[in-house]
């Protein structure tokens, strides 16, 4: 499968990595495309970088990874037309960072980064996911306890079936969250890894929902 990936940030270049693991072709997308040299240099063949338009045009697939409040900026300049028909995997947190570290998270309930994506992609089908964790362990974590759990959430029965099988060939248990208005709380879910993260050095963790 072609993966179009909008972003050439840690998490772009780490999701990149792993769907190159996973013997996928995969096209980082960045303003500067020519930055992303070094990174092609390392992954070797299979991967090539473009342009935000050029890259939502490879992909079969399409994932964002841009910063969480330019994610719609990035769709206007990759071309909402260009994803049409497509899964698009949000990957974003809105964050703000204006008054320092730990970042405070934007949006609500109805303007969530997943339900804006969403609206400035109408032909695509948007399931948010990847979001709650460090990038270095988006790629087979290896956590005492079993796989930890990806939650994530989309309109679309398909779609959502489509990344819950990319989440467990990365090595993840997905769950189902619901619909893409529920986006608000799987961001907040993010803020808790944030915030303990910078509170306690706690770089190395994940989450797993326990049942009985």
């Amino acid at each position: 499968m072609r993966v179009g990936i909008l972003g050439s940030s840690d998490v772009a270049k780490s999701l990149g990595r792993g769907f190159l693991k996973e013997g996928h072709e995969v096209m980082l997308g960045s303003r500067q495309p020519e930055k992303l040299a070094s990174w092609l240099r390392e992954m070797g063949k299979g991967a090539c970088a473009g342009t935000f338009s050029e890259t939502s045009r490879f992909g079969e697939l399409v994932v964002l990874a841009v910063h969480g409040t330019k994610s719609v900026e990035a769709i206007q300049m990759a071309g909402a037309a260009n994803f049409n028909g497509k899964v698009v995997i949000d990957a974003t947190n809105p964050l703000d960072m204006s008054a320092g570290l730990p970042p405070k998270l934007v949006g609500g309930l109805g303007t969530s980064g997943g339900e804006l994506n969403q609206n400035a992609l109408p032909g695509a089908f948007v399931v948010k996911a990847f979001n709650t964790v460090g990038n270095a362990h988006f790629y087979r974590p290896a956590f005492a306890g079993g796989p930890p759990d990806m939650f994530l959430c989309g309109d679309d029965a398909k779609a959502k079936e489509q990344v819950s099988r990319i989440c467990k060939d990365f090595g993840w248990n997905p769950i189902d969250v619901g619909g893409i208005g529920f986006s608000h709380y799987v961001e907040a879910t993010a803020m808790v890894w944030i915030i303990t993260a910078f509170a306690g050095g706690h770089w190395n963790q994940a989450f797993k929902l326990l049942r009985k």
